[in-house]
């Protein structure tokens, strides 16, 4: 009986662990991600200052300091996190784990070997773990349609970017049939079709132009084209979401993660984990 009453008391710690470091939607969760946020962007502005060299020589001991407490709270955080779920290695070897990791061990490394102080430019990850502020409950309904989106019009922009693709191919070989005579850039085929995919997408660096009057004409319908290009994709998701929204399909509001797969977006008040059938509540 006693064993029990201890199993259920380790069993009720990490779930109310998981709820603060898992879940957004619940009071803890909320001021733990709020936190979680002024520490992210504190460590991201410490990095660019360091990497001033002006402020670096003036302020080093403090960015320094700084820099240690952030990636010990951070330490501590992975930790936790790894105890919180029943599968620990789900999450090392889940994408946001690994992302926390590699933003965690190069200050680490910098005290430790010698000449890895380069290492902490991977630091700058941290900013990519603001995503999961975006799992909280105002957002995830929303973010969660987007992604939808995107998934149900990968087949359609897949096929447009080969279009796209292949008409550079195109647009590249006539302008260095057209071009290649003259001292304007055209020495090859693949430099033709760089030109093509940088005129096409408006970037346009200039590194190569065009000089004949032909070459010139066929560049500005290119211009002209790549404007309605742009905006193909674009409204391809746009008019999947608007489907969406007219098949009013469900829309996931909560950031339950289950304990021991990690999946997230289950519907409102579901009690097992729609991938493994876990149990989302061990209470």
């Amino acid at each position: 009986m006693e064993d029990k009453n201890i199993n259920n008391g380790n069993t009720n710690w990490r779930h109310k662990l998981h709820e603060i470091l898992y879940e957004a939607d619940t009071p803890k969760g909320k001021v733990f991600n709020i936190g979680l946020f002024i520490v992210i962007i504190a460590s991201i502005i410490f990095v660019m200052l360091e990497s001033i060299q002006e402020i670096d020589e003036k302020y080093h001991n403090f960015l320094n300091i700084a820099e240690w407490i952030i990636t010990i709270l951070f330490t501590i955080e992975y930790i936790a996190r790894v105890v919180a779920v029943k599968k620990p290695l789900k999450y090392i070897f889940s994408f946001y784990g690994i992302i926390d990791l590699l933003s965690t061990i190069p200050k680490y490394l910098s005290f430790f070997l010698v000449g890895s102080h380069s290492l902490v430019a991977l630091r700058a990850l941290r900013l990519m773990r603001i995503f999961r502020i975006l799992k909280l409950a105002r957002f995830i309904g929303e973010s969660t349609n987007l992604i939808r989106a995107f998934k149900l019009s990968r087949a359609k922009i897949s096929v447009f970017i080969l279009f796209v693709f292949i008409l550079c191919i195109i647009l590249g070989t006539i302008m260095y049939l057209v071009e290649s005579g003259e001292d304007s850039g055209f020495t090859s085929i693949p430099r033709s079709v760089y030109w093509a995919i940088v005129t096409l997408t408006t970037v346009g660096y200039g590194d190569i132009a065009p000089i004949t009057a032909l070459g010139q004409f066929i560049s500005s319908f290119i211009m002209l084209m790549g404007y309605a290009i742009i905006a193909v994709p674009t409204g391809i998701v746009s008019a999947e979401v608007s489907a969406m929204s007219k098949r009013n399909r469900d829309s996931y509001t909560n950031t339950q993660a289950c304990p021991s797969c990690m999946a997230i977006y289950h519907k409102d008040n579901a009690d097992y984990c729609y991938k493994c059938g876990e149990a989302l509540n061990d209470e």
